[in-house]
């Protein structure tokens, strides 16, 4: 009597190449940010301890909340530089609407509606002029930057009540706007996993033009990322405004090369369709952590700038190590595959009931 073997069910190729290729990638930053702590530890006593690890999460929340909205933006297949001229203005509207009378959630509300409105002006010209995302935003970054000058010319301008500065208070040791980073960081990381919205995220950045023909409304989810990009910059520029108590127009020139660099240290790739929220926060530990320990070891600003574009270099390295590794599995998932059809092919077929198997 022959026995029949039943296989379990197999992960598919891209699954299986796909998850470890995200997996070396993490482990990678992951192992680089312990060394960073260690190194860190060892060369500032004042590193590894509890004050600075809230000032870390404090001047960390505004890139965060940043590159929330830019790893929506890069996993659907965008690009946003916008939000470096988004996150002063929205900073600097928040102020002016406080010191005229607006109470402070009126304020950051027109902040994040003047982020929204970039990020509306950003998908529209994307969508309906076609031109390329890089492109526009750069042109954008370029006009919001220049706004944020006009209207201050080119000066800070102070909070005129500090007691508005409601986000900068303290819950249990930890600033408010540290736990409004948490929530969103939450939301975003469900939305993006669990939601229909994320799944066509990773499809649309994956191929726009096949999620096209699937049927998805790939214009309006292209304007809504950028909607979500620009008003989440502008919260990051309250955040900022808070932390100052002023308004000032040089502020986060550089978030958005920061905000980038954060999302491909996470596992995300320029091309769209993948990344994720966890790995996206773990890349801005990674930069809080470098420009805090570089801080404290009273090394010139200028030199942290040069160590984040080294690291841009090192998200480049690990993105381009990340894709052979997805091909290294794909090949071994093909040969098994391949190898298993062949048994299937070379096995004796059963003999029916009450038939006498054949001699060979």
């Amino acid at each position: 009597m022959t026995t029949i073997a039943h296989r379990g069910p197999r992960v598919s190729r891209q699954t299986a190449a796909g998850l470890a290729a995200q997996g070396t990638q993490l482990l990678g930053v992951g192992g680089f940010f312990i060394l960073l702590v260690i190194f860190f530890t060892i060369e500032s006593s004042r590193f590894f301890v509890g004050s600075n690890a809230v000032n870390i999460l404090s001047n960390a929340a505004p890139l965060a909340v940043v590159t929330l909205g830019q790893s929506l933006v890069l996993i659907s297949g965008g690009f946003d530089l916008s939000v470096a001229g988004a996150a002063p203005l929205g900073g600097i509207i928040y102020v002016s609407a406080c010191n005229h009378g607006f109470s402070a959630p009126e304020a950051i509300a027109l902040a994040v509606l003047s982020g929204m409105a970039i990020g509306v002006a950003n998908g529209l010209i994307v969508t309906r002029l076609g031109i390329n995302p890089l492109i526009t935003t750069l042109a954008t970054v370029s006009i919001t930057q220049g706004l944020a000058f006009t209207v201050t010319n080119g000066v800070t301008i102070t909070l005129n009540n500090p007691n508005q500065a409601g986000l900068d208070n303290n819950a249990l040791g930890i600033p408010v706007y540290v736990w409004v980073m948490a929530g969103m960081s939450l939301v975003t990381f469900v939305v993006l996993r669990y939601s229909v919205f994320g799944r066509m995220l990773y499809s649309m950045g994956g191929n726009r033009e096949a999620a096209r023909l699937a049927g998805l409304r790939t214009d309006l989810i292209t304007v809504s990322v950028y909607v979500i990009s620009g008003g989440f910059a502008a919260f990051a520029g309250v955040i900022l405004a808070e932390q100052l108590l002023a308004g000032a127009p040089t502020v986060a020139s550089t978030i958005g090369l920061e905000s980038i660099t954060a999302v491909i240290l996470g596992g995300a790739a320029l091309t769209g369709g993948s990344g994720g929220i966890p790995g996206s926060l773990l890349g801005v530990a990674v930069l809080s952590a470098v420009s805090n320990g570089l801080a404290l070891m009273q090394v010139q600003t200028f030199y942290q700038q040069i160590a984040t574009g080294v690291i841009l270099l090192l998200a480049v390295g690990l993105g381009r190590l990340r894709g052979v590794v997805e091909r290294a599995v794909w090949a071994r998932s093909r040969a098994a595959v391949a190898s298993d059809q062949q048994e299937a092919v070379a096995e004796p077929m059963p003999a029916a009931v009450g038939e006498t198997p054949r001699a060979p």
